[in-house]
């Protein structure tokens, strides 16, 4: 019996995948939903691989995931965030029109590993971000279900930006709004 046999791929891909979700500071129930594993066995993982190795930098976070909408819409620095991991999500591939769990178990396990890979290339791209690993989870959520969250095009360059449904659209992106040259103070909009 050999550990590279199929049958133990998917263990394997479990535990991967939580040390994975732990080092990006996931909560347990987002752990336990993506690998099947127990809260038990999650916080094993944590002390034996993550606290007793001395990466007690690491935070474990307590209560509920974010599940705010307008949170994204706070201030321009997430809005540009927000819009960035979205494009991103599109052109990977994760944000899917038929939000649900991909096919079996490793199928998920997968797609798990994708999205990671997804979230640790938009962290690379800016830096410190603001948004959390359970931010960007929520965010995918909320787009694939369009309920309130959606995505819209810049007037002015077409690049991606995540808006509120039901809220007044946002004249450009961040970027474009942020070149655009203030208006004279003093004049009205019929004064020229």
């Amino acid at each position: 019996m050999r550990i590279t046999d199929d049958r133990y791929t998917r263990d394997r891909l479990r535990l991967d995948l939580a040390l994975r979700l732990i080092r990006h500071e996931a909560r347990t129930r987002t752990i336990r939903h993506w690998t099947g594993l127990t809260d038990d066995r999650i916080r094993k993982l944590y002390r034996s691989y993550v606290a007793d190795a001395g990466h007690r930098d690491l935070r474990r976070h307590r209560g509920k995931s974010p599940r705010q909408n307008a949170w994204f819409m706070r201030n321009p620095t997430i809005r540009r965030e927000s819009s960035g991991l979205a494009t991103l999500l599109c052109l990977l591939g994760l944000l899917r029109r038929n939000p649900g769990t991909p096919g079996g178990a490793i199928e998920q396990l997968r797609w798990g590993e994708e999205f990671c890979e997804a979230y640790e290339t938009f962290a690379s791209l800016f830096g410190q971000p603001q948004l959390s690993f359970e931010h960007a989870w929520y965010l995918l959520r909320a787009l694939e279900r369009q309920n309130e969250l959606c995505l819209d095009d810049c007037a002015g360059c077409g690049s991606l930006l995540v808006v509120l449904r039901y809220a007044e659209r946002p004249e450009a992106c961040e970027f474009c709004a942020a070149t655009r040259p203030p208006a004279k103070p003093g004049l009205a909009v019929g004064d020229c």
